[in-house]
Formats: structure tokens, sequence, C-alpha cells
């Protein structure tokens, strides 16, 4: 992610998609080098569009900006809602913020319910592959350690992600990780009271252990827009020995159509930004990821 100035062409391709999800709108088009608002664009004309999921009014909803009653403390913690950023301060123009990252091609909140940034977390719950006497497999070429996460299908789009969701407000970030993960990846909701009970230990076992905080920041996402964007917390939690997943019984729930364990590597389809999240666990694990080890060392 670059500054509030532009953003990197292969940070910002995403959020420049059409048609927007779960509708036929088309955004403007943004060429590459007319993303940065740095950049003067006097004809620039995004198309609006707020879904009307968003416009009834939910509870994790905003009202529209125009509303009298509705005075938003942008860059800073409004009440119990979160404004501020995780990359540092944004602009706001004609009493909207401006996304970070550049132009959309689309402005209002999309399927977004907050003006501004919308801040979600991603549980990233990891273990080693092992194979029937418990020793870790290596993959043959790379030679390093096969590294699996919990992937969750994802009900709205089809695709395979990382059990995550949104923070609600006034709510600690390693809440809605534990929350989201026990939702999404063990059908926490449907449990009875004595099985939700035996899942909260297994569960805090797991969230209390050392972990990784692998990225913070603004998500290239379909869903954004340039008055509402997705940012994240997305953070590594590693089942060493494999034990303490060895007694959750993966069950989809909420918003997931399935869930699984999946090897990671760099052949993985994933939605959103989650397959950069993904590829810097394996980095930090020092795990398999790609079978060209010119790639290994590159980075991202």
């Amino acid at each position: 992610m670059s500054s509030s100035n532009g953003a990197k062409e292969n940070s910002h391709n995403k959020a420049r998609t059409s048609p927007y999800p779960g509708s036929k709108v088309q955004r403007s088009q943004v060429p590459n080098e007319k993303v940065g608002w740095f950049v003067e664009w006097q004809d620039y004309n995004p198309v609006e569009y707020t879904a009307v999921s968003v416009l009834a009014g939910p509870r994790w909803a905003d009202p529209q900006i125009s509303e009298s009653n509705f005075s938003p403390k942008f860059n800073e913690k409004d009440g119990h809602v979160e404004r501020k950023s995780q990359n540092g301060l944004y602009e706001i123009e004609n009493g909207r913020p401006r996304n970070p990252a550049g132009r959309t091609g689309l402005v209002g909140r999309g399927l977004l319910g907050r003006w501004g940034p919308n801040h979600a977390a991603d549980p990233i719950i990891t273990r080693w592959k092992r194979d029937g006497s418990g020793n870790k497999i290596t993959h043959p070429v790379s030679g390093k350690n096969i590294l699996q996460f919990v992937a969750i299908k994802r009900k709205d789009c089809g695709e395979w992600a990382i059990p995550g969701g949104m923070v609600d407000p006034g709510e600690k970030i390693s809440a809605t990780l534990k929350r989201e993960f026990g939702e999404e990846a063990l059908n926490s909701l449907q449990k009875s009271s004595a099985e939700k009970r035996e899942l909260e230990e297994q569960l805090h076992k797991l969230f209390s252990q050392e972990h990784l905080v692998i990225y913070k920041g603004y998500v290239d996402d379909p869903r954004n827009t340039d008055n509402a964007w997705m940012e994240t917390e997305a953070v590594n939690y590693h089942d060493e020995t494999g034990e303490i997943m060895d007694n959750l019984t993966l069950e989809a729930g909420d918003d997931a159509g399935r869930v699984k364990w999946v090897d990671i590597s760099d052949q993985l389809q994933l939605y959103a930004s989650h397959s950069q999240f993904i590829k810097l666990v394996a980095e930090k694990r020092d795990a398999h990821w790609s079978e060209d080890s010119e790639t290994e060392c590159r980075g991202l």
C-alpha cells in the first residue's frame, strides 16, 4: 500500500472491477495512471451507488451523509465506531471521506456500511500437514514443510477465503477474530450451551497463545468505493502440534458454505487479498509456498 497520493498498480485492481458485487452496476473506468488523487482529472465522473440493503439502515450501517442528524467524526474514535484508518489520516472532501488508495470509479458506499474505513479481522489458523504416523510432510521440490490453514467457501461469491468478518462497534480485534472463526468454521451459533462451553475452552487455548500479526491496513477489495473501503487485521494462530485443532470439528456456519483444511501454496485462488496474507504466513513460518525457488526469494 502506498500513501494517500496514489496506489501501486497491483494494490488497487479489485477495487476497480465491474460489475460491482451483487449488482449490475458498472464502475466508471479508471486507468492505472489516473488512480492516484494527485493526478488531476477534471472529467472524472464516477457512478454513484449504495446498495438498498445499506440504505435500509441496518444497525451495522451509517445513515447517508446528507441526513441532518448524522455528523460523523472522521479520523477518530466516534463513540463506539472506529473511524480511524490503520493507514493514517485520510482526506475529507465535500463531507465525504476519500479512499486513501485512489479512485475506484464509484462513489457512495456500495455494500459497505460505514463511510470511510470498514474494519474487519481475519484469523488465519494453521497447522503442519502430517502423514499417518504424525510426521510433518515436506514438499518434494522446495523441501519445506507444508502448512495448512482453515478455509471457508463464501456463500456470497463462492470463493475460498479466510473465515473473517467485520469488527462490531466497541469490540476488540482479538474478540472478533475468535468470534468469527467460531461462527464460520465451527458453526458455534448452532451449538447447545454445553457444546458452546466446550468449544470456548478449546478456542481459548488456541487464541491465547502467541500469534503473528501478518497484516494491518487497507485491503484491495471489490466492495471498495471512493468513499468507503475495507481494512483488516490478519492474524496467524498456529497450532504447532495439531492437538488443539484435533479436538475441534470443522463445520461451516453463518456466512460459510463449506469449510476445510487447505494446503498452502502459490496455486491458491482466494477471495480479495487473502492470497497475499497466506503467502506472508508461509514466509513467516518458513513453510512451502512455491515450486519456483526464485519466487520464494522475491517476496511480495
